[in-house]
């Protein structure tokens, strides 16, 4: 795997590159998987250090599958309580820049109406209220209070 440090914003950032396959990467920012769309497909001819890294991840057995959005902590308020839409259904709701998770106001399968407040994003020290784009019924929170989210993770589902 390959590791850069970052600065974004005075903020430093730790990003190891765990798998490349076409568009798509693999990468752990300070130690969250994320799953990103590259503009370009990477070439390997002019990076070899990753194509290795393509190599191994393709032979190795994969142990668990490494999410879109950062991996949550058991909440005590589990998914026990599913709506009957499957979770992640819907529309994804996604940070609309780079920050810190403060507070989330909603469970998976509270109801939401467009407007209504269901994260607090804390960025360049302001409090961001994010709002539901759309009405519906929370699907899924992939995130949880003290995260760090980059822009455009998805943050949580509405279906």
């Amino acid at each position: 795997m390959k590791k850069y440090q970052y600065k974004v914003q005075g903020v430093d950032y730790e990003v190891e590159i765990a798998e490349v396959e076409g568009k798509i990467a693999k990468v752990n920012v300070n130690g969250i998987p994320f799953e990103i769309e590259m503009q370009k497909p990477i070439n390997a001819a002019k990076h070899p250090a990753l194509a290795a890294t393509k190599r191994a991840a393709s032979a190795a057995p994969v142990e668990a599958p490494v999410a879109s959005a950062p991996a949550a902590a058991p909440a005590p308020a589990a998914p026990a309580a599913q709506p009957a839409a499957p979770a992640g259904a819907g529309n994804a709701l996604k940070a609309p820049l780079p920050g810190t998770i403060n507070a989330i106001n909603v469970k998976v399968g509270d109801k939401v109406n467009v407007g209504d407040i269901v994260i607090v994003l804390e960025a360049m020290k302001m409090q961001n209220n994010i709002e539901a784009e759309n009405a519906g019924t929370v699907t899924s929170i992939l995130v949880n209070p003290g995260d760090s989210v980059m822009e455009g993770a998805v943050m949580l589902t509405i279906g």
